[in-house]
């Protein structure tokens, strides 16, 4: 037996090292590994079994052609010959009638490694098809940092270890951060309190000794209010804010005398005396640290919510305090020649871009040219896109060609005209880096492909020799990039010796003395005022929401990581897809713990468990999880009630900004 490293590749910002038991070529027993600086040797319940997955008697071997009708799942087994030259050949009609831009590729985070999450991209460039705005996740939230902070480099997290309050805003950190905790306790230890800020009381509340419940899309709101408090009470940092912000005074005089507790209590739900508490509380605090999520962006005011709890730490003088600031996710971009895989170049001329958050609409409408054919690889766009019902209506369409590349028969999978089998991250070479903490790292194949799998790189070097595309670059392989990436490396990556990191261990990347305070904007400093910004100062926006009763929260389950995971029968087969509401809510409506119910709104219907807890507020509902259909007591999921709007800024999804009727199954 052999025990080797590699790294979990799924889209969490933790990105764990991992130590794979390999025993006649098998994956046996798979470890965090204790040397990673961030893993520190633990695993969360989904990748403890990662074994599991890669050896699934789940996992497609060997191509597939479609048999029956699109969805049915009905296929039969072709070569990969035969496949890639089915694709090549209807690609090569479809360019000649209709251009290449009738062909889309979508993709997201199915792999977080550099080489296989980014090897369509210059395929698809070459090929001069459409392109896609990957913005389906937290661009809103990236934007909101960028318009106070530009490209400040994020704490790292071992900060919380000195800090006195530590304030989980948005964050179910023990379902999508689950090793910040190991940080969190050190910082207990020593006398720090917690907060949790949230929609609901979700079970990281169990680490936290306060818990604030906001409502729905309003978090902006209440940090308005803390900084009413703190302005009004003269709690803040005059020193650091005339040394390092810009605006504050500006922000005092337009905005704030407009954020009472009174008023933020009407908007939020808190009542005044906690919004006044919590002020004076965190001014009053040695070092308070923000760890801030992704799911509070996820509305349609979800840039400005972000912007605006930003702008907090530097009005108390946080960022020049040892244990203080606000973590909302760190930027590793500068530590690799990404271009050196994307090859932009390869693109001759701008050709249309479509926004992966509109797919619904995209496949749906009438476009010149039209979309013909869809190329899905690392995604479930028919579980995890917004508006379900309309992207199964695309996807039924008999006049688009769809090829998914993938390990599972997925909802998607289902639709594919071809289907193309996946390596997981064990099977094939690749480079990863964090969006939380600052570790990178190499891995190998650790075991040969299941099947007939490919890499994504391998397909797309296939196609486009099929394609009769001549760049020498496909011809590489995946470690012919990496090493080409690290053979020039980046000043960021130079300042370490490059053998560990070649041999496949986890490196740590420096971060300057003093980075807390060199802040990279425009001015040098903080800017609350943002002269680039539509809305120069930081301002509450409303969300959308909807003509309906109940807010619904899409939550992360932590057995699931978005549709990942959905092929485990110990994770899915004891669950349900549940909907929790409060007590006097399911009372209101006569409903009982256990029965099935209808959410519903203007996009479609789904069929839920009930789970009356009082942990969750009265007039929200809650959902946890993105299911298969397969595993849903109808025939849809959560996101055939979300909708295919767009953030104030970024472009990104607006998942949470829902809102829904519930009423009994039997009742339809």
């Amino acid at each position: 037996m052999e025990v080797m490293r590699s790294v979990c590749p799924y889209d969490c910002p933790d990105t764990c090292g991992l130590l794979v038991h390999v025993e006649n070529g098998r994956a046996i027993k798979v470890e965090g590994d204790p040397d990673h600086p961030f893993t520190r040797g633990m695993l969360c319940p989904k990748m403890g079994h990662y074994e599991k997955t890669v050896h699934s008697k789940r996992r497609i071997v060997t191509p597939l052609l479609r048999s029956g009708s699109k969805g049915s799942g009905n296929f039969v087994e072709v070569s990969w010959d035969e496949a890639i030259e089915r694709i090549a050949g209807n690609w090569k009609q479809i360019v000649n009638q209709h251009g290449a831009e009738a062909i889309l590729p979508y993709s997201y985070a199915g792999t977080m490694g550099l080489v296989q999450r980014n090897a369509g991209h210059p395929f698809f460039y070459r090929l001069g098809a459409s392109r896609l705005e990957r913005t389906i996740c937290s661009p809103a939230k990236g934007h909101g940092w960028s318009a106070v902070m530009g490209k400040t480099m994020a704490p790292h997290p071992n900060e919380i270890h000195k800090s006195d309050l530590i304030i989980l805003w948005g964050i179910h950190a023990l379902a999508t951060d689950i090793h910040i905790m190991h940080d969190i306790t050190i910082a207990r230890k020593r006398g720090a309190k917690v907060w949790l800020i949230d929609t609901y009381e979700t079970p990281t509340a169990k680490v936290a000794d306060q818990v604030i419940v906001v409502r729905p899309g309003t978090d902006g709101a209440l940090a308005l209010g803390i900084m009413h408090v703190i302005a009004r009470d003269k709690l803040e940092d005059r020193n650091f804010i005339s040394q390092h912000v810009q605006g504050y005074t500006e922000l005092q005089a337009a905005v704030l005398p407009d954020y009472s507790p009174e008023t933020v209590s009407q908007i939020t739900g808190i009542a005044a005396g906690e919004i006044e508490q919590l002020a004076r509380q965190y001014a009053a605090a040695k070092a308070p640290f923000i760890r801030l999520g992704s799911g509070l962006s996820r509305y349609g005011n979800g840039a400005m919510t972000v912007r605006t709890i930003t702008c907090l730490p530097g009005i108390v003088g946080a960022w020049g305090k040892p244990g203080g600031g606000l973590l909302a996710g760190t930027s590793t971009e500068a530590a690799f020649a990404i271009k050196a895989i994307t090859h932009e170049e390869f693109l001759e001329q701008p050709t249309r871009i479509i926004n992966m958050n509109k797919l619904g609409q995209a496949l749906n409408e009438v476009t010149d040219p039209p979309i013909k054919s869809l190329y899905v690889y690392i995604s479930n766009p028919a579980a995890i896109a917004p508006d379900q019902n309309r992207v199964l209506q695309g996807l039924a369409r008999e006049d688009l060609f769809t090829i998914v590349h993938e390990r599972f028969m997925t909802d998607t999978a289902k639709y594919a005209d071809i289907v193309l089998p996946a390596t997981s991250s064990l099977e094939h070479s690749d480079l990863y880096r964090s969006y939380g903490n600052y570790v990178v790292q190499r891995a190998y194949p650790v075991i040969a492909p299941v099947g007939q799998a490919k890499s994504n790189w391998e397909v797309f070097s296939l196609l486009a020799g099929a394609m009769e595309i001549k760049e020498p670059f496909f011809s590489q392989s995946a470690d012919e990039l990496i090493d080409a990436m690290l053979r020039n490396p980046s000043p960021w990556l130079a300042k370490l010796p490059l053998q560990p990191l070649q041999a496949g261990r986890p490196l740590e990347l420096p971060l300057p003395d003093g980075y807390k305070t060199q802040f990279k904007t425009p001015s040098g400093k903080i800017e609350i005022l943002n002269p680039h910004e539509d809305d120069k100062l930081p301002r509450y926006i409303k969300p959308h929401g909807d003509d309906a009763e109940f807010w619904l929260i899409n939550s992360p389950d932590p057995r699931l990581l978005n549709s990942s995971f959905n092929e485990r029968e110990e994770l899915t087969t004891a669950n349900k897809m549940l909907l929790q509401m409060n007590p006097e809510d399911a009372a209101g409506k006569g409903l009982k713990d256990g029965q099935l119910v209808f959410a519903s709104n203007e996009r479609g219907e789904v069929v839920f468990t009930l789970k009356i807890s009082a942990k969750i507020p009265a007039g929200i509902v809650v959902a946890e999880g993105v299911w298969w259909l397969e595993h849903v007591p109808g025939n849809r999921s959560v996101n055939a009630l979300t909708s295919q709007r767009l953030t104030d800024k970024g472009k990104g999804s607006t998942f949470y900004d829902v809102k829904v009727n519930v009423k009994a199954a039997g009742n339809a």
